[in-house]
């Protein structure tokens, strides 16, 4: 049995009468407890430091352990892992949260607490490797794009609230009892799992495809490259907001534009849920698209407060349903391979956010913060035309119900 497969016709029946909503929200609350675990010390930089006797620039490297944990893991536990049962997979990653947050909760080490992020983003990798292809198993066919957008709506929650939260947790209950509250939350996701999220067997032996076969699947690649380019283009300017905002004159408003930005994320997921199994190419090309237009509008208008709240209320929607629609589209063109093509995600997205990081801090340095809206036009510009090309395999026209291999 396999990730892209759904289950017996008795069986989807059942579950086109019954959508499996809880067992997805456990899938969703596992994202979430993922990017909270990644952003939280972003948040907590000075408290972190000050409790560990580091300075906060050490203190930053507990996210940057995270996710080179997530990107060196992703991919060989994957495959370790492909044969043994779904279930079993999830729980091992979930309590990896539970073991590394309460370590970093209670360690007055700085390398043991670096260790211990490291390990968490191991957890993370493992953990986004497997959300996507667990949901689409839960659903038949026709179903897996709604599945997926219910699974993803932790993201752009998390992603909203992970810093802001941090902060705020800090200074009320302090960075420790912080990461305690993770750990208390992931018991509970825990329980949730065992109770709501059914079981399903790995993958035989003879089933299971190799690495490079994967890679070399016809549209995985460009799958990626959109990946990449539109992830790039996403964190060059999210990373980097305050500073792009200030010009506007919205130094003191950061908060209230990562809101928004939030805020239309969220609507976003619900939209794509509604057009990913009928609609993926057009939505993929038609938010990459609109994506180009806010740069190009923020070229012109960055120093209008109305304009920048415009754009980045419009930048959310087109991408607040980003990894329900990559992850299907990598998914469905796997196929077989869909479990070890989602780790690759796993890394292609973690490399953009690395990347976002490096070449946000290049910009301003050698032409100012107004580099940015050009760089993000010719970035999305290559993701649209990566994407468009990718017609055959990949991004492919009409209802997945009817062009998914294996159904």
């Amino acid at each position: 049995m396999t990730t892209t497969s759904t289950a017996s016709p008795a069986a989807a029946s059942t579950q086109d009468d019954r959508f499996p909503l809880a067992a997805l929200l456990a899938l969703a609350m596992t994202g979430f407890i993922c990017i909270i675990t990644e952003t939280l010390p972003a948040g907590l930089l000075p408290q972190m430091a000050t409790g560990l006797g580091i300075s906060t620039a050490l203190a930053g490297q507990a996210v940057t352990a995270y996710a080179l944990g997530s990107m060196l893991a992703a991919i060989p536990l994957t495959i370790a892992t492909q044969g043994w049962r779904r279930r079993k997979v999830l729980l091992v990653a979930i309590v990896g949260f539970l073991v590394f947050n309460s370590i970093t909760a209670f360690s007055s080490n700085y390398w043991l607490t670096l260790a211990a992020r490291f390990f968490a983003g191991v957890s993370a990798g493992l953990a986004w490797s497997l959300l996507a292809g667990y949901a689409r198993r839960m659903v038949p066919v026709r179903q897996q794009g709604k599945a997926l957008a219910v699974a993803m709506v932790g993201t752009p929650i998390a992603l909203s609230l992970g810093v802001p939260l941090g902060t705020w947790l800090g200074t009320v209950i302090g960075w420790r009892s912080a990461f305690v509250l993770m750990s208390a939350l992931t018991l509970v996701l825990i329980v949730w799992v065992l109770a709501k999220v059914p079981d399903y067997p790995g993958q035989a032996g003879h089933e299971r495809l190799p690495l490079r076969k994967v890679f070399t699947t016809p549209g995985v690649r460009p799958v990626l490259g959109v990946v990449i380019a539109w992830m790039l283009a996403h964190n060059l300017l999210y990373t980097y907001i305050a500073p792009f905002v200030v010009q506007a004159g919205l130094a003191t408003q950061v908060d209230l534009v990562l809101l928004t930005f939030g805020v239309a994320a969220l609507i976003a997921i619900g939209i794509t849920g509604r057009l990913v199994d009928h609609h993926l190419r057009a939505t993929v090309l038609g938010s990459l698209a609109v994506f180009a237009m806010v740069a190009l509008l923020f070229v012109w208008l960055a120093r209008v407060p109305a304009a920048i709240y415009i754009g980045v209320a419009v930048w959310g929607l087109t991408f607040g349903g980003a990894a329900t629609l990559l992850q299907t589209a990598l998914a469905d063109t796997a196929g077989e391979g869909a479990d070890v093509a989602l780790s690759m995600n796993v890394v292609a997205w973690n490399s953009a956010i690395a990347g976002g990081g490096l070449l946000g801090g290049v910009l301003p340095e050698a032409w100012g913060v107004m580099s940015f809206p050009p760089a993000l036009v010719l970035v999305v510009v290559v993701g649209f035309v990566i994407a468009w090309s990718a017609r055959g395999h990949g991004f492919q026209a009409g209802a997945r119900h009817v062009r998914v291999p294996g159904h």
